[in-house]
């Protein structure tokens, strides 16, 4: 198989987690797994649990990653987030990229679900590509609203070249 490249933007959004060894993660909607590819090389102890909603986003992120998952630190599953029953009892990070159900729509069950699993001292981080600015603000906006009405606490991280928001969303 061909190397496949880590696009910067997903490169500075996992080191901005700063994952650690023993980390439980949950990256919601894999796609191709780089973002996966880029965790799991962190982890020792922990596991990365990575859905979507795609069949052929969780096949491409098996096959990319698929040291990752014989060596049991990755799982990956097809399934949406709303009826997701997370394996790990107690999630450290939360990871997405481009996953646009927390800022189209109301996502407060979703959010609930992240809430109940996340361990004090956890958090959410939510990135978008920010190549049309006009959006930007809304996508804070409800984003964060989101967060804030199921008890995280927010900060807004950005970089500019490639332009990337964050929302983070601490508990």
């Amino acid at each position: 198989m061909p190397v496949q490249t880590i696009p910067p933007r997903i490169r500075w959004a996992v080191e901005l987690m700063d994952v650690q060894p023993n980390d439980q993660v949950l990256e919601i909607g894999c796609g191709p797994g780089a973002g996966a590819e880029l965790i799991c090389g962190k982890l020792e102890t922990g596991k990365l649990f990575a859905i979507d909603r795609s069949e052929s986003g969780v096949d491409r992120t098996k096959r990319r990653n698929q040291k990752s998952v014989d060596a049991g630190r990755l799982v990956v599953r097809q399934i949406d987030l709303a009826t997701l029953r997370v394996p790990v009892k107690r999630l450290t990070k939360v990871f997405a990229f481009n996953v646009n159900l927390f800022w189209v729509r109301r996502c407060d069950d979703e959010m609930a679900l992240l809430h109940e699993r996340v361990v004090p001292g956890g958090a959410v981080y939510l990135f978008y590509e920010a190549g049309r600015p006009e959006l930007v603000p809304n996508i804070v906006k409800k984003t964060s609203e989101a967060l804030v009405r199921s008890g995280f606490r927010v900060s807004v991280v950005e970089q500019k070249a490639p332009a990337v928001i964050g929302i983070i969303g601490r508990r």
